[in-house]
């Protein structure tokens, strides 16, 4: 079981990333130098994919694509300790992966450094807000509503794109792969760190906030 979650989660990692990246190319490229425009096609490509990953991977590996959201499905016991570190290393392998098919898509460098600067604290408390809210979204609807946590999780995203400065990347692992792309969707390598803090700080916060507000969360066995 462990192996085949694994690549599952290199797998959806893969077309996730390659999702951001690519419909990021395309819509700034069809956008006609609206920024609106390009980030609306961003970002229904992005949520679109992650209901289609969450709710075809989901039952495999948990669909986390994401190493703030194992990490803390492993602080609440849900996997073990080998193989959140697995899953951490096949997403951001099939990230990279995804980036740089994406990259082979458009005709582009496979091989780039994003030159776009994303700092101050505004981005930064965005990205802890925007990893917050989803991994609460993530624990309060797998105990509430299990069966839309798919179309939760995809909308949620939507919407923080658009109420975040940062544009909710909250996810560590693609943070790194978009700073190796230099387009629509990446991010300078310096800017990376901190982005990186701030999701994990907001991750463990909604971890904290979860069992206040959904007590008698569910249990799942150690994958």
């Amino acid at each position: 079981m462990i192996p085949r979650a694994v690549l599952v989660e290199g797998l959806g990692s893969l077309l996730l990333f390659a999702t951001v990246i690519g419909s990021g190319i395309m819509a700034e490229r069809l956008a006609g130098g609206n920024a609106a425009i390009a980030l609306l096609g961003n970002t229904l490509a992005t949520g679109a994919m992650l209901f289609v990953l969450i709710t075809m991977l989901g039952p495999v590996s948990g669909a986390h694509m994401n190493p703030a959201v194992t990490l803390v499905m492993r602080l609440r016991g849900h996997i073990r300790t080998d193989a959140a570190l697995a899953y951490v290393a096949a997403q951001l392998t099939g990230g990279i992966l995804g980036v740089w098919l994406a990259h082979l898509m458009f005709d582009l460098p496979v091989l780039q450094l994003s030159t776009k600067l994303r700092d101050g604290q505004g981005q930064w408390v965005s990205e802890a807000v925007a990893t917050f809210g989803l991994v609460l979204t993530i624990l309060g609807t797998a105990r509430m509503r299990p069966d839309n946590l798919p179309v939760s999780v995809a909308i949620y995203i939507v919407a923080a794109y658009w109420f975040t400065s940062s544009t909710s990347f909250a996810n560590p692992a693609i943070t790194v792969a978009r700073s190796l792309s230099d387009s629509f969707a990446g991010i300078a390598p310096s800017c990376v760190p901190a982005f990186v803090a701030a999701q994990i700080v907001g991750a463990v916060a909604a971890h904290l906030a979860s069992g206040i507000i959904f007590p008698a969360a569910l249990r799942e066995e150690p994958a």
